[in-house]
């Protein structure tokens, strides 16, 4: 017995969990193992309604469980931002979650933009750190009449980076990004150990040709971490250069670990070469604690209730949930069901099919439970 907290969130976030519930129970019926789902109301409703965003009583909660179901967050009545901030990101640092995991995979059957490119040339895995750079939140901006505030920046910019702004600046904005030994390195050792299982090769990305502070302690740590993988082969790229060859190569890339800002960028490249938002999935992991999965795509509330959500992203999650609780055999068939429903065309308009969200999730399940 599995016991998985579900947050089905804003817009299209409940109708497609539904579907990946739906596949992730039918994919225990195959394989000998039972799922007893919690549902958490939170999200923009609640929001709205109460002014709460997240609860002392829901991380509680949450922490009860080893993985948490999420499907979507943001609603077009909620400042942009908000939402985002004060859900999505708290809880994936609350629970530290600081291993978000892409895999990057063409599947049989669907179309990638990159001319002459096949399902054997697409597949590899962003490792990207989660909780550190710039999501830490460090920054501020002041116009030209908050003069005290406009003062005490310019003279931390001259004390600490030794750079004098000019006097008569109309507005300064600053952010500052955060690396930490502890944080590289734990978040690379996990990267080194997924290639260990895989191919056996790593690729770090990096900017530390011109921001060689962060990135060049980034570089640092992964040169060190690399001297316990002797069997694991390594290389860096910067991120412009990287950005580059997946485009042009992508079959050179197994297993990629980068930094939180450049992850954030890369990953989304990744997922257009893997036919769009609505095939990636994504996971928060915690390997010690309460882990998050969940589609990459938005809320997209205007087609919220019509039934014509494209599911296979969160269902796809559904599978890097099974596979971080152990049961990979289960987690490889959910794969394989997606693969058969497109093969068989019972997929949405998005896709080139004619099937709603339910119909889609419903003979992906059956595709499950006829897995040999």
């Amino acid at each position: 017995m599995y016991k998985i907290a579900a947050i089905g969130g804003d817009g299209i976030g409940p109708e497609i969990v539904a579907e990946g519930k739906k596949v992730l129970d039918a994919a225990g019926e195959r394989f000998g193992f039972d799922i007893e789902w919690t549902d958490f109301d939170i999200g923009a409703d609640r929001y709205l309604s109460t002014g709460t965003l997240l609860t002392e009583d829901d991380l509680a909660g949450l922490a009860d469980f080893r993985a948490i179901y999420f499907g979507a967050i943001g609603d077009e009545r909620v400042k942009p931002g908000i939402l985002e901030k004060g859900i999505l990101l708290a809880l994936r640092f609350y629970f530290d979650q600081y291993v978000n995991l892409r895999p990057i995979k063409l599947l049989k059957g669907v179309k990638t933009p990159l001319s002459g490119k096949t399902p054997a040339d697409i597949d590899f895995v962003v490792v990207r750190e989660n909780t550190e750079d710039f999501y830490v939140g460090i920054g501020s901006r002041f116009k030209k009449h908050q003069k005290t505030e406009l003062a005490i920046t310019r003279e931390l910019y001259y004390a600490k980076f030794g750079l004098d702004i000019e006097s008569d600046a109309e507005e300064i904005a600053y952010q500052i990004g955060v690396v930490t030994r502890e944080g590289s390195r734990r978040v690379q050792e996990y990267a080194f150990d997924l290639a260990r299982s895989r191919k056996k090769k790593l690729t770090s990305v990096d900017k530390a040709n011109v921001l060689s502070d962060v990135y060049g302690l980034w570089r640092d740590v992964f040169t060190e971490t690399a001297r316990s993988y002797p069997d694991v082969a390594t290389e860096f790229n910067f991120v412009d250069a990287i950005t580059m060859w997946f485009v042009k190569n992508p079959e050179w890339f197994d297993v990629v670990v980068t930094p939180n800002m450049f992850g954030d960028i890369i990953t989304d490249l990744g997922a257009m070469i893997q036919g769009g938002l609505g095939l990636a999935p994504g996971g928060n992991i915690n390997p010690s604690g309460t882990s998050m999965f969940e589609p990459i795509h938005g809320s997209a509330p205007k087609y919220k209730g019509m039934g014509i959500a494209n599911p296979v992203a969160t269902i796809w999650a559904g599978s890097l949930l099974l596979d971080h609780l152990g049961e990979h055999a289960a987690a490889a068939s959910v794969v394989s069901a997606i693969e058969k429903s497109i093969r068989d065309n019972v997929v949405t308009k998005d896709m080139g099919g004619a099937a709603g969200t339910a119909t889609a999730g419903s003979y992906i399940a059956e595709c499950v439970r006829k897995s040999m």
